[in-house]
C-alpha cells in the first residue's frame, strides 16, 4: 500500500515509465489510462479550436487540452481533464505537480474511452466536489453528450442529455456563446 505522502511520487514514476498514459490521483487512488485513440483526440482538439474561434481569447479564457486540476477530495488528488476552459490567468493558480486550483476552471470535458466509469462516476463526483461549474461528458459508449452544471453540496443535479443531430449550448456561466455539435463531439469532426 502506498502512503498518502508518496502518492505524487508514485504517480510521477508511472508517468515517466508509461509514456502517453494519463496518470491521475482520484479519491486517493492512482488511476492510469492508456493513450487515447484518434477520434478521442480529434474531439478534444476540435473543441479547443471551436472555443478559440468563438472568441475565448477575447473573453479572457483559454481552452486547453490535458492540463492538471488540483482536487479538494484528498491531499494528493489531481485530475487531467481531456479539455478545460480556464481563466486566461490560470497560471497564477498553480498549486503543485503542474496542477491548477479549481477556481480558474469554467468548464471541463471528458471524452469516454476504456475508462468510461472513471468519467461518468468517479470524475463526476470529484468534479462536483471541486465545484466545477460545467462538466461535459462525451459518452461514446452510449452515443450521447451529458451536460452537468451548477453542483450543490458536492453533487451535480441530473444532466441534460443530447443526442446526435443536436447541439450542446455552452452555459452562459462559461463566458462565451457557443453551440457544440453532438456529432462532432462524438466523432471528432463534422
Amino acid at each position: 500500500m502506498i502512503h498518502e505522502s508518496s502518492l505524487l511520487d508514485a504517480a510521477d514514476r508511472l508517468w515517466e515509465e508509461l509514456p502517453g498514459h494519463r496518470v491521475e490521483i482520484l479519491n486517493g487512488s492512482i488511476v492510469v489510462t492508456p493513450p487515447p485513440d484518434g477520434p478521442h483526440q480529434q474531439s478534444c482538439y476540435e473543441v479547443a479550436y471551436l472555443f478559440r474561434d468563438a472568441g475565448a481569447r477575447e473573453a479572457g479564457l483559454r481552452a486547453i487540452p490535458g492540463i492538471g486540476l488540483w482536487l479538494p477530495t484528498g491531499p494528493s488528488d489531481c485530475a487531467v481533464p481531456d479539455v478545460s476552459v480556464v481563466d486566461a490567468d490560470y497560471q497564477d493558480a498553480l498549486v503543485e505537480y503542474n496542477c491548477y486550483a479549481p477556481h480558474v476552471f469554467r468548464l471541463v470535458m471528458e471524452v469516454t474511452s476504456t475508462n468510461w466509469s472513471n468519467d461518468t462516476i468517479i470524475k463526476l463526483g470529484v468534479y462536483a466536489q471541486a465545484n466545477l461549474p460545467v462538466y461535459v461528458v462525451v459518452d461514446r459508449a452510449h452515443d450521447e453528450v451529458l451536460l452537468y452544471t451548477n453542483p450543490r453540496d458536492g453533487k451535480y443535479p441530473d444532466p441534460k442529455r443530447y443526442r446526435r443531430g443536436q447541439t450542446v449550448p455552452v452555459p452562459e456561466s462559461v463566458g462565451i456563446s457557443l453551440d457544440l455539435s453532438v456529432d462532432a463531439l462524438l466523432d471528432g469532426d463534422d
